[in-house]
């Protein structure tokens, strides 16, 4: 059987950096394999083959040596298993064509550009964004996307609540990461080792956004200065929810060839789901507003067709649209609060309130099951839970 060993090759020059390397003995000939790892004389336990853990990144380097160290006795088992005589060489040789050294950062850079090549422009955005916190926690060290282990994954979310990220927030990074990882794992590059097993992926319920009937038409009779952005703003709101909850990146996009014989045919964005609404009078009013023969689109918010373009003004359009929802949300008083979520929770729940079955809610919204509908209803107003129970018991009275 094959031995492997870990250790480090001094520098000439006192004090720099080491470089680490696996010496493998085979039928008492031996090889070595040098790595990219520097690490300190200082900062080296010799004996036992690992950096000190007082050592800059230890973690990393520790945690790299760690997935090497397995590689290669995966390889020498495998060769034991086989029952034939094999030479140190071939462990070599094997373990060398095993692409081992592509870090994590750089396979995440390639899967954000893949992802730009597709115009899945959002999901890029989540990628680069998870890259560049991933950067900042491994301060300047190569992990190779081999390393990436439930260690590194610990200690990652680890610095995210550090640096004061609320469980969402951290659970968001979490599940691209496990995403990237996943991609890494059907292209071979990593044997599936389940490293996001004890950090949280879910999604928290948060606090319900809908808003009353009597606020939505509170907002409709509102005074507003015609073609102001306010106006627009409010005209957006009330179009979507009228058109059972659209969100705002699909009305952005919506093109008059979506329009079709009184209804609008759309695939929703998020998740694929081709959905069909009636054109009703109150629908028709607010497209009849924004009509422009020389624009492919319902409401001018984007001004181009290129991919990248229109993405970067739809964001644009986005951060604008929730400022004058908070104006509104100002003007309307009352203590609501308006956001580009709001017109989707509101028209679930009033559906809910005029005793749609959820079956319907659902698919009327497009959720591709109605446990999500569901988060939307959950939280039920205290007002209405009271009066249940003013009916429920009110016999006794």
């Amino acid at each position: 059987m094959a031995t492997i060993k870990v250790k480090l090759r001094l520098s000439r020059v006192m004090d720099r950096m080491g470089v680490v390397y696996y010496q493998v003995t085979h039928h008492r000939r031996t090889r070595h394999i040098t790595t990219k790892l520097r690490v300190k004389p200082s900062e080296w336990n010799g004996d036992k083959g690992r950096p000190n853990e007082s050592a800059p990144n230890s973690m990393i380097i520790q945690s790299q040596i760690d997935r090497d160290v397995a590689t290669l006795r995966r390889i020498i088992d495998y060769y034991e298993d086989c029952n034939k005589e094999y030479k140190i060489e071939d462990i070599i040789s094997r373990y060398r064509s095993v692409d081992i050294n592509i870090t994590t950062l750089d396979f995440m850079r390639a899967q954000v550009e893949q992802l730009r090549a597709s115009n899945r422009l959002g999901t890029a955005k989540n990628y680069e964004k998870t890259m560049r916190s991933f950067m900042l926690f491994l301060d300047n060290a190569r992990l190779p996307i081999s390393a990436l282990t439930e260690q590194v994954i610990r200690d990652y979310n680890t610095f995210l609540i550090q640096r004061g990220l609320v469980r969402n927030s951290v659970s968001f990074y979490m599940r691209v990461m496990r995403a990237i990882y996943n991609k890494a794992v059907r292209q071979r590059l990593v044997e599936q080792q389940h490293p996001f097993v004890e950090v949280y992926t879910g999604i928290d319920h948060t606090r319900k956004r809908a808003v009353s009937e009597s606020i939505i038409l509170r907002l409709c009779r509102l005074e507003l200065e015609p073609d102001s952005p306010l106006a627009m703003c409010r005209d957006i709101f009330i179009f979507s929810y009228c058109t059972r909850g659209m969100a705002f990146v699909d009305i952005a996009y919506l093109k008059r060839s979506n329009i079709q014989n009184g209804v609008i045919c759309y695939t929703r964005r998020k998740t694929g789901q081709l959905l069909t609404i009636r054109i009703e009078p109150s629908i028709q009013r607010i497209i009849d507003r924004y009509a422009d023969a020389n624009s492919p689109y319902i409401f001018p918010i984007l001004k181009t067709l290129d991919a990248v373009e229109a993405y970067e003004q739809y964001q644009s359009a986005l951060n604008a649209y929730n400022r004058h929802l908070g104006r509104l949300s100002r003007i309307l008083g009352c203590g609501c609060r308006l956001t580009s979520y709001t017109a989707r929770h509101s028209w679930a729940t009033a559906a809910r309130d005029h005793n749609v079955p959820i079956s319907v809610i659902s698919q009327g919204m497009g959720h591709a099951s109605e446990y999500t509908t569901q988060i939307y209803l959950t939280m039920l107003e205290n007002s209405v839970i009271d009066e249940a129970n003013r009916r429920i018991i009110g016999f006794l009275e």
